[in-house]
């Protein structure tokens, strides 16, 4: 997946491959989405990520780990064992 995000992608939901929304984007820098997680799915959502060792409010999305970006929608890929967890289905 080669995306540009821009400021246009703030404010969309980002969903795991299943459909379920794991956070929103709150701000795009330098291209990188910012992603805010819910918080039912923050620990979830940083070990998959490979966000464990960061303590922040909103962690940057690895573009590797996006399936595809939608008009309503960034969605995550199934298989993130690349980008920093080691099984599918975040």
């Amino acid at each position: 997946m080669s995306a540009m995000f821009t400021d246009d992608d703030v404010g969309k939901p980002v969903v795991n491959a299943s459909g379920d929304q794991i956070g929103i984007v709150s701000a795009v820098e330098h291209g990188t989405p910012r992603i805010e997680p819910d918080p039912g799915t923050i620990d979830t959502v940083k070990a998959k990520l490979g966000w464990e060792e960061m303590d922040e409010e909103t962690y940057p999305l690895q573009e590797q780990a996006v399936d595809r970006v939608t008009d309503d929608e960034i969605r995550l890929k199934g298989d993130l064992s690349g980008v920093g967890g080691t099984d599918t289905g975040l």
